[in-house]
């Protein structure tokens, strides 16, 4: 399938905005995590989940979206190595602290992540849906298709 070069550029613009939202973030002296109620640490499932997001969000670019064992290992490699930059990026900033366990979380994250998109799809068409072409332009028609 060859996609117009507006939809290519388009796809690179996920992964990027992730990464720019990370750096903000990981910039960041007063960072609160949310109370989810979980026995876990809610820092390690932040990391797990938003490290595996960058990583879908890299395979689903048209470099790597053939879903081959080397576009599946990359995607999650490049994810990896931008964790540990992550934690670089803390330990140059005050009231942050390095965690050998949160760059694990990142990596196991996007691994996960990058196999359950290749494997289940399911995952992948979730993340593929559209709108119909006839339901862009007035989306409130079409709830009742999806019902249907």
């Amino acid at each position: 399938m060859s996609h117009t070069p507006a939809y290519n550029i388009r796809a690179y613009i996920w992964p990027v905005l992730l990464a720019i939202v990370i750096f903000i973030i990981s910039g960041s002296q007063n960072l609160a995590t949310p109370d989810f109620g979980f026995q876990f640490s809610e820092d390690k499932i932040a990391h797990f989940l938003i490290f595996g997001l960058v990583a879908t969000s890299i395979l689903r670019t048209p470099k790597f979206n053939d879903l081959s064992l080397s576009s599946l290992l990359i995607a999650a490699l490049i994810t990896s190595i931008y964790g540990a930059f992550d934690e670089f990026i803390q330990s140059l900033t005050p009231g942050r602290s390095v965690e050998f366990a949160d760059w694990l979380a990142d990596t196991f994250g996007a691994f996960v992540a990058v196999t359950a998109y290749a494997k289940w799809h399911w995952y992948r068409d979730l993340l593929e849906w559209h709108w119909p072409i006839k339901c862009r332009d007035a989306p409130e028609c079409c709830f009742d298709d999806l019902h249907n």
